[in-house]
């Protein structure tokens, strides 16, 4: 089978907030905006990358949902619980404090974990973990 990842979703709370720090502080591209207000829908991603793509949606939105299942959601939302991602790159550090200077909320510095790999992770403003790692 030929099979590749092609976009893979994350929540936001405010589409313009989540915009501007995948586009401003990690430097993805934006690629579609489609609705209006909360409901809208971003695809972003890196450049030079174009198979790739986060799609940034509002949650709980699917119809089957129950109101305890869309509380849920809001409330692992609000804790950062609820979603998350990891990222590569081949500068780890040099990623590390460029994103810091242009404001993320810091979750844990560049560090050597005990299976292997060198990672850090940052909060976007949904409350979602982004996690980059150390590029082999």
């Amino acid at each position: 089978m030929d099979i590749t990842i092609h976009t893979t979703p994350l929540p936001h709370v405010d589409p313009e907030e989540s915009v501007a720090f995948y586009r401003d502080v990690l430097g993805f591209e934006v690629r579609s905006d489609v609705g209006q207000g909360t409901m809208r829908w971003v695809t972003v991603g890196p450049a030079g990358q174009p198979g790739t793509s986060i799609l940034l949606a509002p949650p709980a939105v699917d119809p089957g949902l129950t109101e305890d299942e869309r509380r849920m959601i809001s409330e692992m939302m609000a804790k950062g619980t609820y979603g998350w991602i990891l990222l590569a790159a081949p500068d780890l550090d040099g990623v590390f404090e460029k994103v810091v200077a242009r404001g993320a909320e810091v979750v844990q510095e560049p560090t050597d974990q005990p299976y292997g790999i060198r990672d850090c992770a940052f909060r976007d403003p949904a409350g979602n973990l982004v996690r980059i790692r150390q590029a082999d």
